[in-house]
């Protein structure tokens, strides 16, 4: 691993002069994601800014959001976000013990792993992402894989979630890393329904046709996914996604009837 300078900073204006301070920074959340590239030397900062030091975490209810630290880690989730009990169980499927009880909500939402699942969380409960520069709504966060709208430096502070009338999350898993080969989460809202899908493509996306279905009351069945800009790997061709993309949204409908 390569050699490089540890900061515990104790505010927010602490920890970017230290990300500024100059050479190449990362800021360290849970460590799932970075501390292995670090070790492989894919990542080779030359300062970690700690942010565990800054007060990030905790769950509370505002009106009609429920609003989670950026720091909270996974089994916190799990066992608190009692106002909205599809992310609490989001929360329990990730990885295992040592992982949810050491990961981050803000962590996995920055990183932005194509599999990963917060992400099909905050789209499909139509978040809004608070950092200390701006305030980033859902549908306009996440970019592409392992890429957001934060810009360099910047630092999730907390996320609001929707809470919806009912939502459910169902996910095909990979047998050893927990992530989604595909996973769908739904959810109703007054307005109408929010369908997000994570694991298929190169990053989360909404699945507008699935929505639409829904909110025609024609439910699940029969609803297809374009295989066409899907991912192809090891794991699952992309037209096998696609099945699973149906399969999972008819899994997850079928919780909240």
């Amino acid at each position: 691993m390569h050699d490089f300078a540890l900061h515990r900073p104790r505010s927010l204006s602490e920890a970017t002069a230290q990300f500024a301070s100059g050479g190449e920074a990362a800021y360290l959340a849970g460590g799932h994601t970075l501390l292995p590239a670090m070790k492989s030397r894919l990542r080779m900062p030359d300062a970690l800014v700690d942010l565990s030091g800054l007060g990030l975490s905790g769950i509370h209810r505002e009106g009609d959001r429920l609003w989670i630290g950026a720091m909270t880690r996974h089994a916190d989730v799990a066992s608190g976000a009692t106002a909205i009990p599809a992310l609490a169980s989001l929360a329990a499927g990730i990885g295992d013990a040592q992982v949810r009880n050491r990961g981050t909500l803000g962590g996995s939402v920055a990183n932005n792993d194509p599999a990963a699942d917060y992400p099909a969380a905050v789209l499909g409960l139509d978040a809004v992402v608070e950092t200390d520069r701006a305030t980033h709504a859902a549908d306009d966060f996440f970019q592409g894989m392992f890429t957001t709208a934060l810009a360099d430096g910047e630092i999730i502070t907390r996320i609001g979630f929707a809470i919806p009338q009912a939502a459910a999350y169902a996910k095909f898993r990979h047998p050893a890393s927990r992530y989604a080969i595909v996973g769908v989460f739904v959810a109703r809202f007054a307005a109408g329904w929010r369908v997000a899908v994570t694991g298929a493509g190169p990053g989360v996306f909404r699945w507008a046709e699935a929505e639409a279905a829904l909110a025609a009351g024609q439910g699940a069945n029969g609803v297809t996914l374009a295989a066409d800009d899907l991912n192809s790997d090891i794991h699952a061709g992309a037209e096998y996604r696609a099945h699973l993309a149906g399969v999972m949204l008819r899994q997850a409908v079928a919780t909240l009837a």
